[in-house]
């Protein structure tokens, strides 16, 4: 795996002050040049893409078709949506006005919040680095890009590429690993956007509060899906297992583990085994559409976590090529690790609960995550873990597939992040809403001025 080459950490504070500055300029809050920016960044991508796959498949293994799907693709949609309703967005939005502030207009003025830092994780490096972009710039605002040095050759290329097409007195692309982001985070942006882990998460939270600066927190946690006795087994099998083992596991909203009714326990272990199959063959390992696990750090995290139940089917790996074949695990105890971490592997454990109501206690019980999956033909079932369960979102007889939806929010609640983006959510998250009353001066009514009648005072308490 190629190392970054750093952005040298004294070159930093130029950088985000050269940003503020043209921010302050004005430069980047008309529509045009937020549209032609937008324009640019999907021009790169389309022109761009094959350097791009290249270096997917260099880090992660990332199959192209699956690749150009989730990161690439994924991308290009968004700056298509975004683009198609960012004029109706700038629009000021009319809002009531009351009596007692007539004659009048009151507007909601959506403004850019100024310099934004957005901190991407290894996992998606091209989407969950530009993805926030496209937000940050249809809001109007400049932004520094700071891309995952686990990823490192997708740091590489898009640390060379973006300056090619964006502005770069506007979007700027910082290299590096701890260091680096150390000192970005040690300067004052107005917004911070970071995707990963919690423990990360605390850090940037607790920078951010040194400028009292808003952050929005994309993190994850244990995304459980629950398989009700009126479940299509079939259909939810192959379903949980594409979630799942999509870049081999490595996706935030991946189901982490399942649970199922006991009678049909054994039943969806052999169905989801059946889907892998079908999916990756009879050795995933010669499957040109399996990922591979991103470094021996992690592939040494999961060969511990296997270890917490029976395997049920896959089991094998290659360290040498952080090959991790697609994995369940049976008879797992729920105080074990891998019942207690993200998992972000092919490992899912399948565990039998009595009934949907002991799988919505046994959810509840825990953190809440970002992501739930229910598979039932019940619409009563459906609804009611809907409502009974707090998550960042829910797929209902799906997975991950809640994300491709741009008027959807996605985001996390509590340990599983705070904010969201994704089309007009991503506009809102970068833009200050600014409340704007406009009086008129024609009629000046003295109701509000002392001093203060019994007829005032009456007025003030029927109108107030």
């Amino acid at each position: 795996m190629t190392d970054v080459t750093p952005t040298p950490v004294a070159d930093i504070p130029d950088t985000v002050k050269r940003l503020r500055a043209t921010f302050a300029a004005g430069r980047t809050r008309s529509l045009d040049w937020r549209l032609e920016q937008l324009s640019r960044l999907r021009t790169m991508l389309v022109e761009r893409e094959q350097e791009l796959l290249a270096a997917l498949l260099d880090d992660l293994g990332k199959p192209p078709t699956e690749a150009y799907a989730t990161e690439i693709g994924f991308t290009v949609a968004e700056i298509d949506y975004v683009r198609k309703h960012l004029a109706g967005w700038m629009r000021p939005e009319k809002v009531h006005t009351p009596l007692l502030a007539q004659p009048g207009r009151a507007r909601l003025h959506r403004e850019p919040v100024g310099v934004v830092l957005v901190i991407a994780p290894w996992n998606y490096p091209v989407q969950l680095l530009l993805a926030p972009l496209v937000g940050a710039i249809a809001a109007g605002n400049c932004v520094v890009l700071k891309p995952s040095e686990v990823a490192a050759n997708v740091s590489r290329v898009l640390g060379r590429i973006v300056p090619e097409y964006l502005d770069t007195e506007c979007v700027a692309v910082v290299e590096g690993a701890v260091a680096e982001t150390t000192a970005l985070l040690a300067e004052r942006f107005d917004h911070i956007f970071y995707t990963g882990n919690g423990t990360v998460g605390r850090v940037v939270m607790e920078a951010a509060a040194k400028h009292l600066t808003p952050v929005t927190l994309e993190l994850g946690g244990k995304s459980p899906a629950i398989v009700d006795r009126h479940a299509d087994l079939d259909v939810a099998a192959r379903r949980i297992a594409w979630g799942k083992y999509l870049n081999a596991g490595q996706t935030c909203v991946a189901p982490d583990y399942v649970l199922v009714d006991a009678e049909l326990h054994d039943a969806l272990i052999t169905d989801v085994r059946e889907a892998v199959r079908s999916f990756y063959g009879d050795d995933p390992r010669r499957s040109p559409d399996y990922a591979r696990i991103i470094n021996d750090r992690h592939f040494e995290r999961l060969e511990r976590l296997v270890d917490d139940g029976a395997i049920a089917f896959g089991g094998d790996r290659d360290a040498h090529t952080r090959y991790f074949a697609p994995t369940a695990l049976r008879d797992v105890r729920p105080d074990t690790a891998v019942m207690h971490e993200e998992i972000f592997g092919p490992i899912l454990p399948i565990l039998p609960v009595d009934d949907v109501g002991a799988a919505i206690e046994f959810v509840n019980e825990r953190d809440k995550p970002l992501a739930l999956y229910v598979f039932s033909e019940s619409e009563a079932v459906q609804q009611r873990v809907v409502e009974e369960t707090t998550s960042g979102g829910v797929c209902v007889n799906g997975t991950l597939l809640h994300l491709s939806v741009p008027e959807l929010p996605f985001g996390g609640v509590g340990p599983s992040g705070m904010g969201a983006y994704h089309g007009h959510a991503s506009f809102d998250t970068f833009s200050h809403k600014k409340g704007v009353l406009t009086k008129s001066t024609r009629v000046d009514p003295d109701v509000a001025y002392p001093p203060y009648t019994r007829l005032k005072r009456a007025l003030i308490r029927r109108f107030m």
